[in-house]
């Protein structure tokens, strides 16, 4: 794996991640009670976007070393997939 691929892979990583640690702990208007007129009741009151971009930052950092070193070391290959694809439709 190459220097660019492994950035690409992390940045891949990070937003999935991020998408997925968004809605934790977000507060809606409509959550708390206090919709202001002409928006959305979903509409984000407290997001804490820079928290969640750090904690994004440092869970995505861990998956991308587990995934790249699966990558370096070979441990799963192609013929590894392809043993699944018999075993699953039969082949």
């Amino acid at each position: 794996m190459g220097i660019t691929s492994g950035i690409v892979l992390y940045a891949v990583i990070w937003f999935l991640t991020f998408l997925i640690v968004i809605p934790i702990r977000l507060q809606t208007q409509g959550d708390l009670g206090e919709v202001v007129p002409g928006t959305h009741a979903g509409a984000p009151v407290h997001h804490n976007l820079k928290k969640k971009a750090w904690i994004t930052s440092g869970v995505a950092g861990v998956i991308w070393a587990i995934v790249a070193a699966v990558i370096l070391t070979e441990s799963v290959t192609l013929e590894d997939l392809a043993g699944w694809h018999s075993l699953l439709y039969g082949d």
